[in-house]
């Protein structure tokens, strides 16, 4: 074998962490968590729509989201607010259940408005005043912090071609991506090539765990794909992932991160109709799919944050789209959600108008993602003080009493 094309298949292993449960971190005994995260700045105020406010209605008179009751209207979800009708059938059921709930004003004090640089200091989770340590993502501290690793209770799995940045750091976690085929990139004879140059050293174990992860992945995935040969599965798009991931994280892992992008609309965004109509339909086939395959014993102790690194322009631009913003609007799902954020609207919010627009143009951040994270964690796996600063140094938690 060529040393490059060693190189390259070495590239793809997965170097998994946990490969057991020998002793679980009580603390997370049974608790999911997945972070969704939609690359590319989604137009909260389609999803969560102002129907209370004329200001949001004269902002934007070509793409606005009529008022509940009109063609083509808002869910109503109480007297200011409203959800994208195409939600109908997955998401607001959901509401409607007590299975799902937004929080308003949301995201980070990063002004850059730079995709990349946003996206980073979202899933690097560190204060925007210090230097970046590229090595240490706020999922991977969670997961440090409830003890990931081959005695402990928690496996933090990416379900993405790379390792994200909020996956990496001290504790090991594995990433492989389920869109497309089930075949493996490296087959058994490359993987004992491979195996054979770390035996009798210290990645010997590590490497053993990454080829078994993906072996588990594989053959899931592969038993779905034979279902749905036998017409047995039509799910498509992010629907078909979000089911593949439901059905790994159910046995299998504790915190997952999924990114989906196609979320950057500065030209034609549609309504009620259109591009992000769209893309926000297939959304919610995905997350109604993953709670629908997590089983109700599962999904109730199940928590899926869907974020995004930016909300967009609260009026619309001359494309009929919508231009790099501020404050977004986070989801909040899970069959545990507690009643006084269950089917409601949480978090500071404050009146949509002309006046309350930051920089006159934007959604303000009234809700530091940060520390509405670490009010999360704190009640699904009780960590204490010191445990918190250690995910989100300098950060006091907010609750926001959504478990």
């Amino acid at each position: 074998m060529q040393r490059r094309e060693l190189l390259k298949l070495m590239a793809a292993v997965p170097f998994a962490g946990a490969a057991g449960r020998l002793m679980a971190a009580p603390a997370a005994e049974g608790t999911k968590l997945l972070v969704v995260f939609l690359r590319g700045a989604y137009d909260c105020a389609s999803l969560l729509v102002p129907t209370g406010s004329d200001f949001y209605y004269a902002s934007r008179p070509n793409i606005a989201i009529a008022r509940p009751g009109m063609p083509g209207g808002a869910l109503p979800l109480d007297g200011n607010w409203g959800l994208h009708p195409v939600l109908a059938q997955t998401v607001m059921p959901m509401f409607q259940q007590k299975q799902a709930a937004f929080i308003a004003f949301a995201g980070t004090d990063d002004l850059s408005r730079s995709h990349f640089e946003t996206q980073d200091s979202i899933e690097l989770g560190q204060a925007l005043d210090k230097r970046r340590d590229y090595g240490s993502g706020f999922l991977n501290r969670l997961a440090s912090v409830l003890g990931a690793g081959p005695l402990a209770g928690v496996s933090p799995m990416a379900f993405t071609n790379q390792l994200p940045i909020a996956m990496r750091g001290s504790a090991k976690a594995a990433n492989m991506a389920l869109a497309g085929s089930a075949r493996p990139s490296i087959d058994a004879r490359q993987s004992e090539v491979i195996s054979a140059m770390y035996r009798n050293t210290a990645l010997a174990q590590p490497v053993a765990e990454g080829f078994q992860v993906r072996d588990e992945v594989v053959r899931a995935m592969q038993a779905e794909m034979d279902a749905a040969s036998r017409n047995a599965m039509t799910a498509k798009g992010f629907e078909l992932v979000a089911r593949r991931m439901a059905r790994l994280m159910r046995e299998r892992f504790d915190i997952g991160f999924v990114d989906v992008g196609g979320w950057d609309t500065h030209v034609g965004q549609g309504g009620a109709i259109g591009y992000l109509a769209n893309r926000f339909e297939e959304l919610g086939r995905g997350v109604a799919g993953f709670a629908e395959e997590m089983g109700d014993d599962a999904w109730r102790q199940t928590v899926v944050v869907v974020i995004s690194e930016f909300g967009r322009t609260f009026r619309e631009n001359g494309n009929r789209g919508t231009d790099h913003g501020h404050g977004s609007v986070y989801w909040v799902l899970g069959g545990g959600l507690s009643a006084q954020a269950g089917g409601r609207i949480v978090g500071e919010q404050q009146e949509v108008a002309q006046a309350t627009l930051f920089q006159n143009r934007d959604y303000p951040v009234l809700n530091e993602y940060r520390a509405v994270f670490g009010g999360l964690f704190r009640r699904m796996y009780g960590l204490s003080p010191a445990q918190l600063g250690r995910v989100f140094e300098g950060v006091a938690p907010k609750d926001l009493e959504l478990v």
